[in-house]
């Protein structure tokens, strides 16, 4: 899937965020844009080191549009998926990367790659998870 012909931008909401851990060590002089965004239905649960978003009607996740640098594309793509533990049609997957309309804070909207929890993982967190308060998350 990384492999993918739409160049679409990453909708990051935790340890991706520039100034964060990830961003560091696999975003860092990879991007040509990061613009503050949001991403209406779904809503973030704290978890082990790194926030989980759920698809959830109603919800807000506040985070990061960010434009890869297009000749490094599929390789960070690739690894961002590795991070997230997604494998296309994995059954043990952690985060399943899907297409989702964003809204910049600055005005407008843009399609992106969003990782949300599998749907798995996002059983578990409705059942069990800690919300994390207005859909903001900080390490």
């Amino acid at each position: 899937m990384a492999d993918d012909p739409r160049r679409l931008p990453v909708f990051v909401y935790g340890t991706l965020m520039p100034g964060l851990r990830n961003y560091a060590w696999f975003l860092r002089g990879g991007t040509v844009a990061e613009v503050p965004a949001r991403l209406a239905g779904a809503v973030l649960y704290e978890g082990p080191g790194f926030p989980h978003a759920v698809a959830a009607p109603g919800g807000e996740v506040r985070g990061v549009l960010i434009t890869l640098v297009p000749d490094r594309y599929g390789a960070l793509l690739a690894a961002l998926d590795e991070l997230e533990g997604c494998v296309p049609g994995g059954p043990g997957n952690l985060f399943d990367r899907v297409e989702r309309e964003v809204a910049l804070v600055a005005g407008g909207t843009a399609r992106a790659w969003v990782y949300l929890a599998s749907g798995r993982v996002a059983r578990q967190l409705r059942a069990t998870g800690t919300l994390v308060p207005g859909g903001v998350w900080r390490e």
